[in-house]
């Protein structure tokens, strides 16, 4: 069973996005990460970068696939979590606190209002 919190937003590809002022800390869902399976790498060569929204910001590899990693927001990537490196499992254990991936300042604030609620995006995967 997947986990949903509702203080988050979500997209339909499997990104979630903590919303603070101009700023988004973003990472993949723990049902993407379930789908997954095991992470064993996270790519991000875009800090620094300004990325529009549904654009590649990086990829997340597994054991059997490699997925690319879509930005829920347009803006200028701030930071990668760089706990990652070493320990990209962290995604696996907590998606939602310790398995984050990037910081962003937003660019198109209006673009939330594209986002899912949890519940919207629970309906998404659970079908």
């Amino acid at each position: 069973m997947s986990n949903f919190p509702e203080a988050l937003k979500y997209t339909k590809d499997h990104e979630w996005v903590k919303l603070d002022g101009d700023t988004a800390t973003v990472g993949i869902t723990d049902y993407a990460q379930h789908e997954l399976g095991d992470i064993v790498y996270i790519e991000v060569d875009t800090v620094g970068d300004t990325i529009g929204h549904g654009d590649v910001f990086g990829t997340v590899e597994a054991v059997k696939t490699v997925s690319d990693l879509f930005m829920p927001m347009s803006g200028e990537i701030l930071e990668l979590n760089a706990g990652l490196d070493a320990e990209p499992e962290l995604v696996n254990k907590d998606p939602y606190g310790k398995g984050w991936m990037i910081k962003i300042k937003i660019s198109n604030p209006a673009e939330a209002g594209e986002l899912l609620s949890a519940a919207d995006y629970q309906k998404l995967v659970e079908g």
